[in-house]
């Protein structure tokens, strides 16, 4: 399914959404991490805070953040899952594809600058992770929309850019990414640090 819009409707300042980030870890002793997503309407008003557990490194990203949201009391209302970045926890890399089908929801994958792919598969070659190279290139092309960079999955360039208008509302990323950062960050560290 690809969210569509159309040309006459707007995108509602309260639409549902859900921004997912990672927690800070220790890639030598953590051998799995938190990740929080944070429900929100538009970008002003929190109904709810989310999370799930998924290996440092691993394979397990996509089904646990899938479970995550088809779990919770909130999907019936969602309309767009928001990442920060393609990967949690390292190089536990999002089929955001898979994502956006099996939850029924477009993903929005958001970058705060153009990523280095030809650095990023070389990477992961170096470290013996070369099969998560084809979740990277399925992830498609990155598209600049205003100020920052971003991957899609089931819905349109047009589209996306109604909903980070909205979202967007204290920073270039959407409102619920900063804060499931802000969260993460704090329950694991004891305070929050550094931006989403």
């Amino acid at each position: 399914m690809i969210l569509s819009l159309g040309n006459d409707k707007l995108v509602k300042k309260e639409i549902r959404v859900i921004g997912i980030d990672d927690s800070p870890f220790d890639k030598f002793k953590d051998k799995s991490i938190l990740i929080v997503g944070v429900v929100m309407r538009g970008g002003s008003w929190v109904d709810g805070v989310l999370s799930a557990k998924v290996n440092v490194d691993g394979n397990d990203a996509t089904k646990n953040i899938t479970k995550m949201i088809n779990k919770c009391k909130f999907k019936p209302q969602l309309q767009c899952v928001f990442l920060n970045g393609i990967a949690v926890a390292g190089f536990n890399v999002i089929d955001i594809r898979e994502l956006s089908k099996k939850t029924n929801l477009p993903v929005i994958v958001t970058i705060r600058s153009r990523p280095n792919i030809d650095k990023i598969k070389k990477t992961l070659i170096k470290i013996n992770k070369k099969e998560k190279i084809k979740l990277i290139e399925k992830a498609g092309e990155v598209i600049k929309i205003d100020n920052i960079f971003v991957q899609l999955a089931g819905i349109k360039i047009e589209d996306a850019r109604e909903i980070l208008k909205v979202s967007c509302t204290r920073s270039f990323l959407p409102e619920p990414l900063r804060l499931a950062h802000i969260i993460s960050s704090g329950i694991v560290s004891g305070e929050s640090k550094g931006r989403a």
